[in-house]
């Protein structure tokens, strides 16, 4: 019958010692290794959810520490791997770089077996969350087409629902906010969410093409309609027929063809250029502007007639630094994302690295943050990223309050920006905010939050 025991591997030399932890830590299947070699081994075949390691390890042949260097081999085999070294008393140095290698935790020699216990089964607990949290994520990811957009803010939460709501309609939607926010990313879950999700989505930059040029690219153009154009062309609104189009930058349409693409929202009909005859063409349209379209109107720069067809409903993106908590979480997923494609599992974002990522303004919004993790993922020299190799002008500033509401709000910004930190876990983040779990269940509730 197979041992049910939680798995535990100790990675001791001293012989005595092993029988002695063995009798004391008899609630696991305790696996014993004497050295590096014998620990990898017992890993790969194994993978043990916890691992103490004594960090006296005899040094190799070179003199290289071998505690240190089994610890960076255990994580690279096995990432999610809890390691609680073990180091001599007064050894403080080498148990703090120990944990900027990655370990979990560190205990002094000689240990008292009922308080190692103690932090085993909390590394244990700690471990079966965070594989729950993985695989929840990944079922939560492949259920949505919004998985592009992570979000615990309610508002962004609020903004995703009317998404769902949108999405089977045939209504234009105009989507506002700063760049960077993600207005590709929800005009895309528009589609994928509506029963033209077969059909094509063409996306089209009006701020990126020549304005001489971009009325071909909308509208197509017959052989011989201007010099150079030796076949005939489909627009890309005729390329969209069934399907979504995407207008990004609609701001920046020029005046000469915000009339033609006006008659086309109106009739739902087409004429290439040097063509004569009308094209119908089925097409949902989606725009999208970062610009004030209301001070282009006053301005003369935008036909307010257009603007009404446009904005039939209308979804503002809130910037990055508006949705409490989110650049923290945005930050945990961008990490693991960047170390998998650049082959460095284990890297976590140290303290420092999440403080200057919560009081930096991202005036790029997500892409800014993306293109920093990213960078610092690359440069970072241990497991850890800090502020330094995020490169962050952090400035300080004062938060300002609304002095009749500020009890509820605090508590309700405290715990938005501490589960993003803690990446949802939900007893790290009660022990952050020094409160029970079923006190932050109590206010998860209150709040609306998830």
């Amino acid at each position: 019958m197979a041992d049910e025991r939680p798995l535990l591997m100790m990675v001791e030399d001293d012989i005595g010692l092993q029988k002695q932890m063995r009798w004391s830590f008899d609630r696991y299947n305790v696996l014993f290794a004497q050295d590096r070699e014998s620990a990898l081994a017992t890993l790969r075949r194994h993978e043990p959810t916890v691992v103490t390691l004594d960090l006296g390890l005899p040094p190799d042949a070179d003199g290289t520490s071998e505690g240190f260097r089994t610890l960076e081999e255990i994580l690279s085999l096995v990432p999610a791997t809890k390691v609680i070294v073990l180091t001599g008393q007064n050894d403080r140095a080498n148990a703090l770089k120990a944990i900027g290698l990655g370990a979990y935790d560190f205990f002094a020699k000689p240990f008292e077996a009922d308080l190692l216990s103690v932090v085993i089964d909390r590394a244990m607990r700690l471990a079966d969350l965070e594989r729950e949290n993985r695989e929840l994520l990944m079922k939560q990811s492949s259920e949505t087409p919004l998985d592009g957009l992570l979000s615990r803010d309610p508002g962004m939460l609020k903004l995703c629902r009317q998404v769902d709501r949108l999405a089977p309609t045939s209504a234009t939607v105009l989507l506002l906010g700063e760049s960077g926010t993600g207005k590709e990313v929800l005009a895309r879950a528009l589609h994928q969410l509506s029963p033209r999700r077969d059909k094509r989505f063409v996306a089209i930059n009006c701020a990126a093409i020549p304005e001489a040029l971009l009325e071909s690219e909308l509208f197509g153009h017959e052989k011989g309609a201007f010099t150079g154009a030796v076949k005939q062309t489909q627009g890309k609104i005729e390329v969209a027929d069934g399907g979504t189009l995407f207008l990004d930058e609609i701001g920046d349409l020029p005046q000469s063809l915000q009339a033609k693409l006006l008659r086309f929202l109106q009739e739902r009909v087409i004429e290439r250029i040097g063509g004569r005859t009308e094209i119908t063409v089925d097409v949902r349209v989606v725009c999208a502007t970062h610009r004030n379209l209301r001070e282009l109107i006053a301005q003369g720069s935008f036909r307010e007639d257009l603007f009404y067809r446009l904005s039939e409903m209308v979804i503002t993106i809130p910037p990055l630094r508006e949705r409490a908590g989110d650049a923290a979480l945005l930050a945990h997923a961008f990490v693991q994302r960047f170390a998998k494609q650049n082959n460095r599992d284990r890297l976590t974002l140290r303290e420092d690295a999440l403080n200057a990522i919560e009081r930096h303004p991202w005036p790029g919004n997500v892409r800014e943050l993306e293109n920093c993790i990213k960078r610092a993922v690359i440069m970072a020299d241990g497991s850890a990223i800090t502020a330094e190799d995020l490169g962050l002008d952090v400035s300080e500033e004062t938060p300002d309050f609304n002095l009749r509401q500020v009890r509820e709000e605090a508590e309700k910004q405290a715990v938005l920006k501490v589960m993003a930190r803690v990446d949802g876990n939900i007893a790290r983040a009660a022990d952050l905010l020094g409160i029970s779990r079923p006190t932050l269940y109590d206010l998860l509730n209150r709040f609306g939050l998830r």
